[in-house]
């Protein structure tokens, strides 16, 4: 008896610290954990941030961690998805994105942009979306920079390897695609981790 009641006495202490260990492990984890989103958090009140849509993007979040809260590019968002191509505008870069807002694929013909987010347009879709992106990271003033070397324009090979032709119309940088079509950058050097975001007022198309 009082040997099965050492034993019983020793398995019941041995739970009590493992239990007691247990739950001093699961307590620093949490404690990490909101120390991490703290400090997370705390970093990002001294980021400097553009407001698109409505919401701040913060030069710390990736392309698509900032598009989906704005309430311009909920289009963008969608297409995006629809394509598959949210862990390529997630993914190190960097990129360089011209994004439509919902106003700028409005000006398509109407039902293109329910047709192309169907499954059997994913292809097409795709080519659109990354005619959009150039590879590497340009701001404003390297865009600039560009056009003033090149005498008045500059060629921008695309993602989709189509190319995009940037000029200034006054202070504003225009974009021109392949068939001739235009759009006017309205809020440029939008920073992101993974690169740099141009809002543009006009879908641009590659050449049929």
């Amino acid at each position: 008896m009082k040997m099965s009641k050492l034993i019983t006495t020793g398995i019941f202490a041995v739970a009590l610290i493992a239990g007691s260990t247990s739950f001093a492990q699961d307590k620093m984890s949490k404690d990490k954990m909101k120390k991490e989103k703290m400090m997370k958090e705390d970093k990002m009140m001294n980021e400097k941030t553009v407001m698109v849509g409505g919401a701040a993007m913060y030069p710390s979040k990736n392309i698509v961690e900032n598009a989906i809260n704005s309430k311009d590019h909920t289009t963008l968002v969608a297409a995006v998805k629809a394509a598959g191509l949210v862990e390529t505008l997630q993914s190190e870069g960097p990129f360089t994105v011209f994004a439509p807002t919902n106003s700028a694929f409005d000006k398509l013909p109407k039902g293109t942009v329910a047709t192309l987010l169907k499954p059997e347009n994913k292809k097409q879709l795709q080519t659109v979306l990354t005619y959009h992106v150039v590879a590497g990271k340009f701001n404003a003033a390297d865009i600039v920079k560009a056009i003033k070397d090149g005498n008045g324009t500059a060629a921008f090979p695309t993602v989709s390897g189509g190319e995009l032709t940037a000029m200034l119309k006054g202070s504003s940088v225009v974009l021109k695609d392949e068939n001739g079509g235009t759009s006017t950058v309205t809020i440029a050097d939008v920073n992101q981790s993974n690169g740099v975001i141009h809002v543009v007022d006009t879908v641009v198309l590659p050449k049929s």
